[in-house]
Formats: structure tokens, C-alpha cells, sequence
């Protein structure tokens, strides 16, 4: 039975100045779900690693929102490319019916790009994070291989439970299509951009791909961060329509143990 895939991504626009040629490594995403961990892990590397803007994810239908960090006006999903590793981010959240659209761009790219493995960064409210002044890491793989990766680390793989949104869907398809993709969980608040649970997420990134990616100002920097990507939220979410309320939901209790 042949591959029926009826979804198609968002087109993937290259940015000026780019080299195509450039693609191919570890491919990276993260994205603006709880605790804005993917957005705010997948940032860092870019910025502590200088890697340089391939592309950018347009299309008609999403609303039209430049965002201004440093002077610098820019559509809010963009990938980029440096030396063995390519990084694909969003600095908004959009609503849950795009989800599956965002997670075949993120294949398109990944495909077209020439990489050889998948990582996604997210947050995870488990309700168990209390007092903990550090929340927990928490893996799933869709390879053995993979799973065994995680465990090297001393992270060990999740056994049971539910990933929803993006996440879930790349988690799914790498298993139905052979990709090798693994996500990083970072237990976090859901009621606020969480930098600590990005820089955990990041640090075993950085073991995992053994590429050296600094942590030192994400550390130092986290309240700043913190308050940086809250601002912009507060900026941008009257601009979109509302997440839907499912979305919402299932973000905020994937279920995992």
C-alpha cells in the first residue's frame, strides 16, 4: 500500500542572501507552546551559535505580523542554518488547526533539507512540578535507537502517555515513516515563558548532537528572557485569533508517564 499523504505544509521562502546548499546535520524546532520553552531554547542556539536565516515559513491565510527584536522587523517562523545543525522556530502561537500543517513544513524542511535527525523542544505541564525549583527533562524517540540515545544521558524514555499538538504529530509520523525524531519535554509553568526549563531542554540538545551550545546567558538571563518573550506575547495575541480550546487543553496535559 503506497503512502497516501493528502497534507501539505505552509511554502518555505528563502531569506536574501541565503545558500541553499548549506542545509543538512541535526535539525532542530521549536515552538510557542507551554511555557514558550521551544521558542525561547530554539532562539539561544541560533543567537549563541551565530547561525544564519535560510528561509522563513509565509503563507496568505496566517495573519500578517512582523515582530521587532532589536530593531529588526521579522515574520515570526523562520528557520536557519550553520554548520551541521539547522534550527526551525516560531515566536507565536497559532491556533490548533494548524498544527498538522506546521508539522509537515517542519517534515518538508527536514526532508528537503538533507538532515539526519529530528529534535523538538516543548514544554509539558505535569502537575507535579510544585515547590521543585527545577522541573524534570522527559524523552520519546521514534527509534530505538533513538531511546537509547536518551539513555546515555540518563534521560529515560517515556513509557506511556499522550503528546498532543506539533509534537505529537512528528512524533507519530517519524515512527510511521522511519525518520528518526525525538522530542525533549521539559516539565515547566504553563503561566509563564519558562527560560530554566529551555536551558535544561538545551543542555541535553547539546549532549545529544554533541555540539557545544552555551548556556551561560540563558542562565544569567533567564528573568530578562523570561520578561522579553512576555512582552512580545502580550504584543501579538490580539493579532491572532485565539488557540482553540482543545489545543489549549491538550498542551497543557500531555499525559506522560
Amino acid at each position: 500500500m503506497g503512502e497516501n499523504n493528502d497534507t501539505h505544509g505552509f511554502p518555505l521562502v528563502l531569506h536574501k542572501d541565503a545558500d541553499p546548499s548549506s542545509t543538512g546535520g541535526v535539525a532542530v524546532c521549536g515552538f510557542s507552546n507551554v511555557g514558550m520553552v521551544g521558542s525561547i531554547a530554539t532562539s539561544h542556539v541560533v543567537k549563541a551559535l551565530g547561525l544564519q536565516q535560510l528561509g522563513t515559513v509565509i503563507d496568505y491565510n496566517l495573519p500578517p505580523v512582523a515582530l521587532i527584536q532589536n530593531e529588526v522587523p521579522q515574520h515570526p517562523v523562520r528557520v536557519y542554518q550553520g554548520d551541521g545543525i539547522g534550527i526551525f522556530t516560531s515566536d507565536l502561537q497559532y491556533p490548533g488547526h494548524t498544527d498538522v500543517q506546521f508539522a509537515e513544513t517542519v517534515l518538508d524542511w527536514f526532508k528537503e533539507g538533507g538532515f539526519d535527525r529530528l529534535f523538538i523542544i516543548d514544554g509539558i505541564v505535569t502537575g507535579e512540578l510544585g515547590d521543585k525549583e527545577v522541573g524534570e527533562l522527559f524523552g520519546v524517540s521514534s527509534t530505538a535507537h533513538g531511546r537509547d540515545r536518551l539513555r546515555k544521558i540518563e534521560i529515560e524514555p517515556v513509557k506511556q502517555g499522550v503528546v498532543a499538538g506539533i509534537c505529537g504529530w512528528l512524533l507519530a509520523e517519524g515512527d510511521r515513516r522511519g525518520y528518526d525524531v525525538t522530542a525533549l519535554l521539559a516539565e515547566c509553568n504553563p503561566m509563564y515563558p519558562d527560560a530554566r526549563a529551555a536551558a535544561i531542554a538545551t543542555e541535553a540538545l547539546s549532549d545529544l548532537v554533541d555540539i557545544d551550545i552555551p548556556l551561560d546567558e540563558l542562565l544569567v538571563d533567564a528573568r530578562r528572557i523570561e520578561d522579553n518573550v512576555r512582552q512580545m506575547f502580550e504584543m501579538s495575541k490580539n493579532l491572532l485569533p485565539p488557540p482553540d480550546a482543545d489545543f489549549e487543553v491538550d498542551e497543557g496535559d500531555p499525559m506522560i508517564g
